[in-house]
């Protein structure tokens, strides 16, 4: 055997032999040990990523059904404000309406007191001009003491008949 033959059988020798001690010492045991233990902290982080993937899930669900609420009660509250606008809407329209007849009906009877006023005001005009234009005629045709009682008389009985 040649020397590089012989120097690769020492080393396969001395190969064997280091495989052999290692195996005596229970170097595989720990090595095994060390691969179960990394094993099972690899297989738990993984059940804990599932676990927090399932929680995650279970939490944007959970906020998705309550964007869904909200959006219902803003609609809600939306539909309510618009159906309370209109209702204001309505009863200022009614109010403003009745207001308006109020004040026509007060404008129409201080016009119909003004009418009334006026139609007093000429009988009233009327009736002393008429008065006077009597006491005129009458003094013009009766004299004395019993003209006077006559004209008096007269007036009288014109200014009550046009008042």
């Amino acid at each position: 055997m040649n020397e590089m033959a012989l120097a690769e059988v020492w080393v396969a020798v001395a190969f064997v032999v280091f495989v052999g001690i290692v195996l005596y010492a229970g170097a595989h045991r720990s090595i095994a040990a060390g691969l179960d233990k990394r094993g099972a902290r690899i297989a738990a982080e993984l059940e804990e990523a599932r676990r927090l993937k399932e929680e995650a899930q279970k939490l944007v669900a959970e906020f998705k059904r309550k964007q869904r609420e909200a959006e219902a009660e803003a609609e809600s509250i939306i539909t309510g404000a618009k159906a309370e606008a209109e209702r204001l809407a309505a009863d200022a329209k009614a109010k403003i309406e009745d207001f308006v007849a109020r004040r026509t009906r007060m404008a129409e009877e201080k016009i119909a007191q003004a009418e009334q006023q006026a139609i007093s005001d000429v009988r009233s005009i009327a009736a002393d001009a008429a008065a006077k234009a009597a006491e005129g005629l009458l003094a013009v045709g009766a004299t004395g003491e019993a003209g006077a009682r006559l004209v008096s008389n007269a007036i009288s009985e014109v200014k009550s008949k046009l008042n």
